[in-house]
């Protein structure tokens, strides 16, 4: 993966629902970095078809500007998976989301689907991953295919399987966040975080969203719009981490013009591995403002 994928910004991920033309009208307009248009979990059994072209519909509009845009289809082993990937292959979206995905023959599978279906080589492949088995198989799972670029996680469904009870601080999910976590790094993917469910709890919200930017996801999947813009805040470079970064690059690199071997900015010690994260931080603040 290039790294202006990795680059990319996707702070905010928002699901809209399929079925709902207002929806997906009002989606033009949110400040979100990606839109995830659901033909799953928010489209009930006998609106599938009619969402289905709905959402096609949709992204062949070209009408979402810099909205990075998907199709969430219907997970493998169900009625509507096959028509969901061919019809989203026709319309070549941003990428595919695909649902429970816990092996990477099942990355295997999607992507021979979407290539028999003539989908553009531009159409990612974004992983759900939803199980305990997708935690402890997410390295493999990632690195399954080049089509594959990020990893979105389902912690709802990961919940449920551990049983597990929703508190703050998500502790029972920790485990399965890190495992996550690691072995999208492992593979070079971006990752993204799962929704939060209380749209009232504002302050809870935005300390998941802090929780997420610490443990090192790139992102957060939202289900509310009004959940976007402290999303977007939470997971973007503050103007005290930009200058930092300016600091360190800058101090970095006239040590090197001098000879020097040792390096401190703001009384600590600077390595390659500063300076590599600096630049990141700045090329993500670019293209954030870029905006």
């Amino acid at each position: 993966m290039t790294d202006d994928a990795i680059l990319r910004p996707r702070r905010s991920v928002l699901y809209m629902p399929g079925a709902n033309e207002r929806a997906l009208e009002k989606a033009k307009t949110l400040p979100t970095d990606a839109l995830i248009l659901d033909l799953e979990d928010s489209v009930a059994p006998d609106a599938k078809a009619d969402a289905r072209k709905r959402v096609a519909a949709a992204v062949a509009s070209g009408e979402y500007g810099y909205r990075e845009v998907t199709i969430r289809v219907n997970a493998p082993g169900t009625p509507w998976h096959a028509e969901d990937l061919r019809a989203a292959a026709e319309a070549g979206p941003d990428a595919v989301v695909v649902p429970k995905v816990d092996s990477p023959e099942t990355v295997h599978a999607v992507e021979r689907a979407l290539e028999a279906a003539g989908a553009p080589d531009r159409t990612a492949i974004w992983a759900m991953v939803e199980t305990p088995q997708a935690m402890l198989d997410a390295g493999a799972v990632a690195a399954a295919s080049e089509r594959l670029t990020v990893l979105v996680m389902g912690t709802n469904d990961l919940a449920k399987e551990l049983h597990a009870e929703f508190v703050p601080g998500r502790a029972p999910l920790l485990t399965g966040l890190s495992l996550a976590l690691l072995g999208a790094r492992a593979a070079g993917k971006v990752i993204l975080d799962g929704v939060y469910n209380d749209v009232q709890d504002l302050a809870g919200f935005e300390a998941e969203c802090v929780q997420g930017r610490q443990f090192g996801f790139d992102g957060k999947t939202l289900i509310h719009p009004k959940q976007v813009e402290p999303c977007n805040s939470a997971f973007a470079p503050s103007q005290a981490e930009i200058e930092r970064s300016r600091r360190i690059i800058e101090a970095f690199e006239a040590a090197a013009a001098e000879g020097r071997g040792v390096v401190t900015v703001d009384g600590r010690m600077i390595e390659n591995l500063h300076v590599e994260d600096a630049r990141r931080v700045l090329s993500l603040a670019e293209a954030v403002a870029g905006r």
